[in-house]
């Protein structure tokens, strides 16, 4: 089998070195998308006529079914395109390669020199045939337990790929299903940790931070948010609408604490609890900005529920800056990552203490302090809080 005429004979490959590399070698490699562009470029040294390879996973997110890796000529790295939930009723999908293995195909092969009235009706040919491209093909990539996924390789070649290039890449598929299913998994863990637990909890559990009672001192600024009159709208709405509403409540709220460098540890019911460590450089004043994001995406939230009927949705924030135990707390088969201690005690009073006092947000004297200078805050007055032997001094913050 000849090189390429742009790849050196001397440092060509075999199909068997590629295997070789992708077994041994690739180990190393984290991400999927960095093994698939090398295997592609391996692929061309070992003198397949590979001009365009992809690979689609399905994946468990909350936002997104899966994601598109794909590889063309040239390309040092692959692109990643991510595909949500809605796409098996497009017509992108519909009728197209990944379709027809996903609903048990074990081989998509199309001519794409020929005549395209005889071919397959997909828009997906007709752009490979304005490529170039003469010759495609796409197999199954098998996952444990029944998963399916979905591997694609395409050629500008005279005549395609021949019958060698097909069997150098039938015995590459099994490997790249071991490969990808490894960092895939891996993927999928750090998801979903990240999706249950936050990002940072879910960093220090995957770096073994899972024995019970174990955990460091965090200074933080501590963040209680709650729906007012969520009992009310629980016993009274269907249930569909309720998660809903919680949905976009949740969304309202959790993306700028996100986006200013929060972290939420966790949901309660309606309620969230989320920290600003002090470590991060203005870590209080990106609290407030997250606050501030949080009532205008509110505002629009009941601006929008209000063209159905629905009623506002109200909420209160507590706000307090102290040090927390940061760790594992649990039973012996049942841990939760969150945090303890008097200032998250601190922040749930001043949440519960908004309904009466007919404020959204109050913080603590002790965060006020070390953001007065830079916002406008109301002084509210000194009051007793449950748990607490002196009276705080709190403030209002309109955003």
């Amino acid at each position: 089998m000849n090189a390429p005429p742009n790849i050196d004979p001397a440092t060509a490959y075999s199909d068997s070195d590629v295997l070789h590399w992708l077994t041994n070698d690739a180990r190393e490699e984290r991400f999927i998308d960095n093994i698939f562009a090398e295997m592609c470029q391996r692929l061309q040294r070992a003198g397949i006529p590979l001009k365009r390879a992809s690979l689609h996973v399905l994946i468990q997110h909350p936002q997104w079914l899966g994601a598109k890796i794909m590889w063309a000529d040239g390309m040092r790295e692959a692109e990643i395109t991510r595909v949500d939930h809605d796409v098996a009723g497009r017509s992108q999908y519909i009728g197209s390669p990944a379709s027809e293995i996903h609903h048990g195909a074990t081989e998509v092969r199309e001519n794409l020199a020929g005549d395209p009235a005889l071919g397959r009706k997909h828009a997906i040919y007709d752009d490979m045939r304005a490529m170039g491209l003469t010759d495609y093909v796409a197999w199954p990539l098998y996952h444990t337990l029944g998963k399916r996924h979905v591997v694609t390789f395409a050629t500008d070649r005279a005549g395609g790929f021949d019958d060698a290039h097909v069997k150098s890449l039938l015995k590459l598929v099994p490997i790249l299903a071991l490969v990808s299913e490894i960092r895939v998994k891996n993927r999928l863990a750090r998801t979903l940790l990240e999706t249950y637990v936050g990002s940072h909890a879910g960093e220090l559990i995957l770096a073994g931070a899972t024995r019970r009672g174990t955990g460091t001192t965090v200074r933080a600024a501590i963040m209680i948010c709650d729906l007012r009159d969520f009992t009310h709208i629980s016993d009274n709405w269907p249930r569909d609408d309720v998660i809903d509403l919680l949905n976009g409540y949740f969304d309202a709220m959790s993306e700028p604490i996100a986006r200013h460098g929060g972290e939420i540890l966790k949901f309660i019911g309606d309620g969230l609890l989320a920290i600003f460590p002090l470590d991060q450089p203005n870590a209080c004043a990106n609290l407030l900005h997250a606050v501030t994001e949080a009532r205008q995406a509110m505002i629009a939230l009941n601006q929008k529920n209000s063209e159905t009927d629905r009623a506002p949705l109200n909420y209160g924030i507590g706000v307090h800056v102290g040090d927390v135990m940061y760790g594992n707390i649990g039973s012996t088969t049942r841990l939760d990552f969150t945090v303890i201690g008097p200032a998250v005690n601190m922040a749930s009073r001043l949440e519960a203490l908004t309904k009466q006092l007919g404020k959204n947000v109050l913080l603590s004297q002790a965060f006020a302090d070390l953001v007065k200078s830079d916002f406008d805050l109301e002084r509210v007055g000194e009051f007793p809080l449950r748990g607490f032997n002196d009276p705080v001094e709190l403030f209002a913050y309109q955003g």
